[in-house]
């Protein structure tokens, strides 16, 4: 059905007879729903922006015809050092670090190993290729970039059954079954099978009350299970753009249960799954009905303490903007604020920055406009194109040409449950954020004023993730080079999800934690990281410590609820379970 706009004609004026109206489609109409239509067949790329980005790169690789002949001959080479390859006359060139589509035996035997040769030669040309000519527009370098190791990676001879060795060579042995299976497993995803995590019993299970609920978010109250707990309570606010349980998962890792188990009294927002009926919902009404009402309701229950307020990816941007403005306007009910994985400047901010340009974001408005959202699958898909080797080609050869299926674990089916997103809080978002970066360079205003970084003065406790893609630590650090308040840094080993489930006891885990007194002089991110020791273990002990500093003597627990935030029904409340 297609989007109308307000703009409507009484029929009764027009034609002389009765009240009916009938809308107006719109020649913007029509083109959203084209958009909408051509999505389907793009992966939610726009068309436009990626044509753009090969005639800014063919422009000026035309105008620089020598830089483009040393290319025609760099061509040649490389197909002179595959023929050498071939007669054994060259050594071969290795794949890149990370890259293990190649790494098992059979892939050296005579006939596959050319292939290999061929496609890491091809690869290495291409990326030459795409950065050779000068001039070109930095967003549309990202794009061809993008575009370019789709395409490269799509032809792999690892995607094809029958030019993968370990693929042939299962299918001999097991007389075709691993193919079966694979059937059976590509069958399973499409319709979406549970995978054997029950939120509330298996996941989301630390026990809690929901103590107060609106039309944006549930906040839970964890219950205590000490008998005395520190007076400052801890008010966790996740990202919207996944259930909040990634901070709840099973009881072993678990950074919620492990708080309460500390003597923590411990909030969590639980946002709602919005659906098109909220495709108006603003970016400052996740502040104002999520973080100030959260903030209200745990002031009722806790009394006049300070709270320890906690963001995790956008839910830390936007704790951050919340922070900022009550640092504005003089409201101090703030005793620190932990960030994890979270931006506040975008310059630097990782993969998804190759599909934020002007163009991108006007096709996918006219997406959202046309569904009200952006779904989780069409979101899902986008991050899945940033590393398509790793997150499609790589588990779909695993899964449908060898057979294999993984064990289900906690965090799979956490990545597995997501939500969707409400049009106009996503585009401002983006647009905002991302593409204009009013939050750093000043211009990004709450309630008709704008905002500054340097106004946070309660003690800062940022944490980036060494393989983070999504959030790179780096561009986390930014926030120590905006203010100059007491700011402790701590970069953890894992990625965007999994250096922050780091629960005590893991194996294989290390951080990296400096302490920067306010007004001390700031060091760049490389300097700080050749002058910051490493730790073994899981920085939720250093944390807990930062934490504890920072806190009063115990007292008893407060009461589950309180006037006006009385106990609505247990943990993990009603807005997790929506699909």
């Amino acid at each position: 059905m297609l989007h109308t706009d307000a703009k409507t004609i009484h029929a009764g004026e027009a034609l002389g007879s009765g009240d009916a109206v009938v809308p107006v489609v719109t020649p913007a109409d029509l083109d959203r729903a084209f958009h909408d239509w051509q999505s389907r067949f793009t992966g939610g790329t726009s068309p436009s922006a990626v044509g753009l980005a090969w005639l800014d790169w063919a422009t000026h690789a035309a105008n620089e015809p020598f830089g483009s002949a040393a290319l025609g001959l760099s061509a040649l080479q490389q197909w002179g050092r595959l023929g050498q390859a071939a007669w054994g006359g060259a050594p071969p060139i290795a794949a890149g670090v990370g890259d293990h589509r190649f790494t098992a035996a059979a892939w050296r035997r005579p006939g596959y190993d050319l292939m290999v040769q061929a496609i890491l030669l091809s690869e290495q040309w291409w990326g030459a290729a795409v950065q050779s000519p000068a001039g070109v527009a930095s967003p549309n370098r990202r794009i061809l970039e993008s575009a370019v190791q789709q395409w490269l990676d799509l032809i792999s001879p690892s995607n094809v059954a029958w030019l993968n060795p370990e693929v042939a060579a299962a299918t001999r042995a097991e007389g075709g079954a691993n193919l079966v299976r694979g059937w059976l497993n590509l069958m399973r995803d499409r319709t979406k099978v549970e995978d054997g995590f029950k939120v509330g019993q298996d996941v989301a299970a630390t026990p809690g009350k929901v103590v107060f609920r609106n039309a944006l978010m549930e906040l839970i109250q964890y219950s205590p299970t000490t008998p005395a707990v520190s007076p400052q309570p801890i008010l966790m606010v996740p990202a919207w753009i996944m259930k909040f349980y990634i901070l709840d998962l099973s009881p072993k890792n678990s950074l919620v249960r492990w708080l309460v188990g500390q003597g923590r009294t411990v909030f969590m927002v639980s946002w709602r799954n919005p659906g098109a009926d909220m495709r108006d919902v603003a970016l400052d009404d996740y502040r104002v009905d999520g973080v100030m009402a959260a903030l209200a309701a745990v002031q009722a229950i806790c009394g006049d303490s300070k709270i320890h307020a906690v963001g995790y990816c956008l839910g830390g941007t936007l704790l951050t903007i919340a922070a900022a403005a009550m640092a504005r306007d003089g409201d101090d009910r703030l005793g620190s604020l932990s960030l994890f994985a979270a931006q506040s400047d975008f310059t630097e901010a990782g993969d998804l920055k190759r599909f934020i340009t002007e163009d991108q974001l006007s096709f996918l408005d006219d997406i959202m406009q046309t569904q009200g959202y952006l779904s989780s699958a069409q979101m899902g898909a986008a991050f899945k194109m940033l590393r398509p080797n790793d997150l499609i080609w790589s588990p779909a050869v695993h899964q449908y040409l060898l057979g294999e299926a993984d064990a289900p674990f906690d965090l799979m089916a956490w990545n597995a449950d997501g939500t969707r997103l409400p049009a106009r809080m996503h585009i401002e978002y983006l647009r905002r954020l991302f593409l204009d970066n009013d939050l750093a360079e000043g211009r990004f205003e709450v309630e008709g004023r704008p905002l500054a970084l340097d106004d946070l003065r309660t003690p800062l406790f940022v944490l980036g993730a060494e393989a983070d893609q999504v959030a790179p630590w780096r561009s986390v650090f930014k926030l120590a080079l905006f203010n100059d308040g007491d700011l402790t840094f701590v970069l953890t080993s894992g990625g965007h999800n999994a250096g922050v489930v780091s629960e005590p006891g893991h194996p294989h885990r290390h951080f990296r934690l400096r302490q920067r007194a306010a007004g001390a002089k700031t060091l760049g991110p490389d300097e700080w990281l050749n002058r910051t020791a490493v730790q073994d273990g899981s920085w939720w002990l250093a944390w807990n410590d930062w934490l504890a500093a920072r806190s009063g003597p115990a007292v008893d627990p407060p009461p589950m609820g309180a006037k006006g935030y009385g106990a609505l029904g247990d943990a993990p409340g009603s807005y997790v379970l929506e699909r």
